[in-house]
């Protein structure tokens, strides 16, 4: 509606010019006609007077309102953003948390598996059992020898092994033997049977007739418990086929000088059985020890050098392994070689741990991506005063440069526990698996009964230690011409699974 100044101001406007009209017809002696072209032109002007100035005061007015509205859009643009932050921050919640649930369900879906492999191991050993009453015959007896270890089938799917059998009590592992002067060391030879001349003869027929075997000791997951590392142990073979440990010839190779050859064929080993581990799974690695002389050894490393670069696409799963008092008499040489073998993308890890005394940004900085500590290390409560960091935050500050924290040499159940505790993510020892042979490339891994299928179970289930130098022994089964059993029962069961 039109307001009321305005028709106010209008009326006056018109009597104005009017008036004006009349005052110059009736005293200026003008005639009608151009009075009242003065009076319409006289009001003409106040009319463009009227609108010039209400259009300026309208200006003004709009821009305030244009400025109340900027402001209130600004307000407005403000609210949006913090409901688009408050948005975003309970998207992230919800992933979170779905994340965590499935992390949760892989987690039972693993114990379930795990389950069900121990499962099939005591039904097997139920099928066992079975077809030994089935046939009214005793068990053999026993012969005195060490019991025998059950080869690890590298042929069956990696996920689907079971990481070890049911806990049993295991016989503690050997410790490795102290450091003995020279004028000793004869002595020490002499009472495992054998004095350093014949033992250093007996190394050398070993190198030459490639008498190095292999035995691989599982790395498993906790508290999944499932595999997935190796790490190769290196065993002997005299004359009579006798098996002798690492610790009773490894001093005696690097005082001879045949450790660098030794080396050699253990990373041969260890690229041939990598290689069969990935034909079934990708997310498998191999844990190869080298010895510091080797490492110093500008001949015996350019071999090493040249066989690893020729199997450089292995470098993400082959983690080359070295003690600790190694890395940290490192010399100009060895940290060049180190280098070389990083840069190559190798990965390193730290063994024969003896104090907490880590300095995780430099272990990094040199390749280094695990850390293998033994557990009664990481339990021993005195350690929290002599070390620079608590054993239950060791985990977590290796974790933050990339280094994964492996307790080995785990023996029990109760250290299992504790070292969940510790938020340790990987585990080894003789609680899990001993170490034990390959299976030979071309065995199947469910194929019929072995004449030592007894002695094999044994080797599974039982103690793991056998004392070096014991003749290996062999068992007779039954004679292939009696007539098989009919299988039934829990023995059929286990055949099925």
């Amino acid at each position: 509606m039109i307001r009321i100044s305005t028709i106010f101001i209008a009326i006056c406007m018109v009597l104005v010019a009017a008036s004006l009209g009349l005052v110059l017809y009736s005293v200026a002696g003008i005639n009608g006609t151009e009075s009242a072209i003065v009076a319409l032109t006289a009001l003409t002007f106040l009319i463009l007077y009227n609108a010039v100035s209400m259009r300026l005061r309208d200006r003004s007015d709009v821009g305030g309102q244009i400025a109340d509205l900027s402001r209130g859009t600004a307000d407005l643009a403000r609210q949006v953003a913090e409901f688009g932050r408050r948005l975003a921050a309970m998207e992230g919640r919800i992933a979170s948390s779905n994340s965590t649930n499935s992390d949760r369900v892989q987690s039972v879906v693993g114990e379930i598996n795990e389950l069900g492999g121990l499962v099939r191991q005591l039904a097997a050993t139920v099928s066992t059992h079975e077809d030994l009453l089935a046939g009214h015959a005793p068990a053999p007896a026993p012969v005195a020898r060490p019991a025998v270890e059950a080869p690890i089938d590298l042929i069956a799917p990696f996920d689907e092994r079971p990481a070890a059998p049911p806990p049993l009590p295991a016989a503690p592992p050997r410790p490795t033997p102290p450091a003995v002067p020279p004028q000793t060391a004869s002595a020490v030879h002499a009472v495992n049977g054998r004095n350093q001349t014949q033992m250093l003869a007996t190394l050398r027929g070993a190198i030459d007739e490639n008498r190095i075997d292999i035995f691989l000791q599982p790395m498993v997951t906790l508290p999944q418990r499932k595999v997935r590392f190796y790490e190769a142990v290196t065993r002997l073979r005299d004359e009579r086929d006798q098996l002798i440990a690492a610790e009773e010839f490894i001093s005696l190779a690097e005082a001879s000088g045949l450790i660098g050859r030794i080396d050699n064929m253990v990373l041969l080993r260890c690229v041939q059985v990598l290689r069969r581990l990935m034909v079934r799974s990708k997310d498998v690695g191999v844990f190869c020890n080298v010895a510091a002389s080797t490492l110093g050894n500008s001949t015996t490393f350019a071999q090493c050098l040249d066989f690893l670069e020729a199997n450089r696409a292995l470098a993400s799963s082959l983690v080359l392994e070295f003690k600790q008092s190694t890395f940290r008499a490192l010399g100009p040489a060895e940290t060049e070689n180190l280098a070389a073998l990083a840069q190559r993308g190798f990965r390193f890890s730290i063994d024969h741990v003896t104090d907490l005394r880590i300095e995780p940004r430099e272990l990094a900085d040199r390749g280094v991506r695990f850390i293998k500590v033994p557990a009664s290390l990481l339990l021993d409560p005195k350690q929290a005063s002599t070390s620079d960091i608590h054993p239950s935050d060791l985990s977590d500050l290796l974790g933050r440069f990339g280094i994964d924290l492996i307790a080995e040499r785990i023996e029990g159940e109760r250290a299992v526990v504790d070292l969940l505790d510790y938020d340790v993510r990987f585990g080894q020892g003789f609680l899990f698996a001993p170490p034990r042979p390959l299976r030979p490339e071309g065995a199947s891994a469910t194929g019929g009964t072995s004449p030592n299928q007894a002695q094999d179970i044994q080797g599974s289930n039982g103690p793991a230690t056998s004392s070096p130098g014991t003749t290996s022994g062999a068992v007779s089964a039954a004679s292939p011409a009696a007539p098989s059993q009919r299988i039934t029962g829990n023995a059929a069961l286990a055949r099925r699974i």
